[in-house]
């Protein structure tokens, strides 16, 4: 005979896996694990209801995590190597690390400005191309026009990689060497 599933022994068991984590985190690790069930991304604005209103104990984990931090402090713990990284950073931190109600589901040329101008970075020549060639290496995904989103291997690369720890070495393009036929 089989155990019947027990939703508060589910929600324990999550509770106490997120435990020791940063609330950043948390909300990632919560996220994949919908996209790996299956489930759909509950809706924009209202994460932290739908977190409390499934699992009271998680709940109450997150409301003690750490205040998310201004941009000068994010960039400056997430120390971007590239301009592409910088975008990257900056999708992050506008999707996940602002407030509830003024985060932003994608990115302009006039965003990734603003994060430098607000960080004391030196500004891009063409803000718009950068974003471009961070799509093109796969950190970010295309929302609208002028508009880029952050996907999951950007979100890994700031998440993971980026404290400056794990120093990501740009990929390096091999030149296939000239072959003679016999």
């Amino acid at each position: 005979m089989t155990k019947p599933n027990d939703d508060l022994e589910a929600v324990r068991i999550i509770a106490e896996a997120l435990q020791g984590f940063p609330k950043d985190e948390q909300e990632r690790i919560l996220r994949w694990s919908r996209e790996k069930v299956g489930l759909s991304a509950p809706a924009q604005g209202t994460r932290s209801e739908n977190v409390a209103a499934a699992a009271p104990a998680l709940s109450a984990q997150l409301e003690h995590a750490a205040a998310p931090t201004d941009i000068r402090s994010f960039l400056t713990q997430k120390d971007p190597k590239s301009d592409n990284q910088l975008a990257a950073a900056v999708a992050y931190y506008y999707r996940f690390q602002v407030p509830e109600g003024q985060q932003k589901d994608g990115v302009t040329a006039d965003d990734l400005q603003e994060a430098c101008r607000l960080a004391g970075r030196k500004r891009l020549k063409k803000p718009g191309q950068t974003l471009i060639n961070a799509l093109n290496q796969g950190l970010l995904d295309k929302a609208e026009k002028g508009k880029y989103s952050i996907n999951t291997v950007g979100e890994n690369l700031v998440a993971m990689v980026l404290p400056g720890a794990g120093k990501a070495e740009p990929m390096k393009r091999t030149k296939k060497k000239n072959q003679k036929r016999k």
